[in-house]
């Protein structure tokens, strides 16, 4: 499908972008080439295929959450900037 550049210029329009002549022409050819593809692929035969969001199955890599210990208050807060006996103080940014 080729696109021509009057429906290029109204495809910048819409979406705010000021071309040039050359990038208009640019543009019109590629855009022109990725709408060919699609025409390719529609050709595909797909009866049959399950539709899917991923083309390989997708699996959680993420490890068990196992409770250790916590490290010792003093060393957490040990490089804090201001501090409230076991807590950080920061300024407030909530407004009144």
């Amino acid at each position: 499908m080729k696109l021509s550049r009057e429906e290029v210029k109204h495809l910048a329009l819409l979406v705010h972008l000021g071309l040039s002549d050359e990038e208009v022409e640019r543009l019109r050819e590629q855009l022109s080439n990725i709408l060919e593809n699609f025409e390719i692929l529609q050709k595909v035969d797909t009866t049959g295929v399950e539709p899917t969001a991923h083309c390989i199955a997708l699996e959680n890599v993420l490890r068990d959450d196992v409770p250790a210990p916590s490290l010792p208050t003093d060393r957490v807060l040990a490089n804090a900037p201001d501090r409230e006996e076991n807590y950080l103080r920061v300024r407030a940014v909530l407004e009144q």
